[in-house]
């Protein structure tokens, strides 16, 4: 890997750092402030955010975050999985719920993206969709879902409750894991785009949260909802030898996503803790750890973690933009961002003292927005158990 940043990049950088240093940092605070509120300011980024993607093959965003066809040339290739993560990257370091509540850059869409037919691209291009896993009783473990979906002539009705589904008010459709059989197992769970409106389909309620408060995570309700058949994402067949696999293939492109998250939210907490320090620690890189003061010594190391972060996160989606099996990579990537975010972010909290703690910095709202990024997604556990399997070449039945 080279690990510049490629030049073709380097403009979506520099305008995601523009957009996140002058339109989300001067909102941040008045939607922390203001849960629940929708961030009207993002209806414009949006829709230049749209305009950009339809104007550029290598656009960025979660809704074109997708592996690459077989059908692009051979060779190494950056693409749209890896402009997404540097300009997440980016927009992180502005603020973490604002970029969740994007309108048409939901976890949604990066599923749509990854698993959908070019028919279902097509017919839910612009649509803004969330993502629907996690149930009341099933939470890490996604192969226990209990929501079911039964197939009806040209539809499926769906019964079954999800709960922490971000941006599930405000989005246009979400993208909802069910099972066909609950007898098959993890083989017979399948995902659909349910739109809001569908009879059946209720917003039960909003959480209230320690962090990410511009973004709403809502519970649904399923009864009986009708669902065209078409909008099952990706094969309707149940293919047992595959099991798990088909559906678990959008976690490979999302989780490099949360991860490049975390490696925002903590660039942003070392940058700042970096200035209040300036008048007590040098940061003279020339100098060894035992020569210089504690706090000092703190940032190196608080810095060379970010680092490790960040090149895994890379890693990941440029496996993605390639082609290459890249689970336990998307695993590793988000197990150690999202730790190293929460630790980074608590640490600076800690180091500036009531320059930290107060309100009148935004590093203690980074703290409590970078928890988030340890659990959704897949929990700090639960990736290194993946990370554990693929290592050791164990199913998930032989390594619990």
């Amino acid at each position: 890997m080279n690990l510049e940043t490629p030049r073709k990049f380097r403009g979506l950088v520099a305008q995601a750092r523009q957009v996140a240093g002058q339109y989300y940092r001067p909102i941040s605070r008045k939607y922390d402030l203001a849960e629940h509120d929708y961030p009207k300011e993002l209806d414009m980024l949006a829709a230049l955010l749209d305009g950009m993607n339809a104007g550029s093959p290598e656009s960025a965003g979660a809704r074109t975050s997708k592996r690459q066809s077989s059908e692009h040339e051979d060779g190494v290739r950056n693409g749209s999985n890896l402009s997404t993560c540097l300009g997440i990257m980016e927009l992180c370091w502005g603020d973490v719920g604002l970029l969740l509540a994007m309108p048409r850059q939901g976890l949604g869409n990066a599923a749509i993206a990854a698993v959908a037919n070019d028919e279902q691209l097509k017919r839910f291009d612009g649509i803004w969709a969330a993502m629907a896993i996690t149930e009341p009783d099933c939470g890490s473990d996604s192969a226990a879902i209990r929501t079911t979906a039964v197939r009806d002539g040209d539809h499926y009705v769906l019964n079954g409750e999800k709960i922490f589904v971000t941006s599930g008010a405000r989005a246009g459709a979400v993208v909802v894991w069910a099972t066909l059989d609950k007898g098959l197992g993890r083989a017979a769970i399948k995902s659909f785009v349910v739109e809001h409106g569908t009879p059946g389909m209720e917003v039960t309620r909003l959480e209230k949260k320690l962090g990410i408060k511009a973004s709403d995570t809502a519970a649904i309700r399923f009864s009986d909802c009708r669902v065209p058949a078409e909008n099952l994402l990706g094969n309707p067949e149940i293919d047992v030898a595959k099991g798990f696999a088909g559906v678990m293939e959008t976690f490979d492109n999302t989780r490099p996503m949360v991860a490049a998250m975390a490696v925002g939210l903590a660039k942003a907490s070392l940058d700042r803790a970096r200035e209040l320090l300036q008048d007590h620690c040098a940061l003279d890189y020339r100098k060894p750890l035992l020569s210089v003061s504690h706090a000092e010594a703190q940032l190196y190391q608080l810095e060379a973690e970010w680092e490790a972060a960040r090149l895994l996160t890379l890693k990941a989606a440029w496996m993605a933009d390639n082609r290459l099996p890249n689970s336990k990579e998307a695993s590793m990537a988000k197990a150690k961002a999202g730790r190293m975010a929460t630790d980074v972010a608590l640490k600076c909290v800690e180091l500036c003292g009531l320059s930290g703690y107060g309100e009148d910095e935004l590093l203690e709202k980074w703290a409590r927005d970078a928890k988030i990024l340890d659990i959704f997604e897949g929990t700090q556990q639960i990736q290194l158990l993946i990370v554990a399997r693929r290592l050791l070449g164990k199913s998930s039945k032989e390594l619990k």
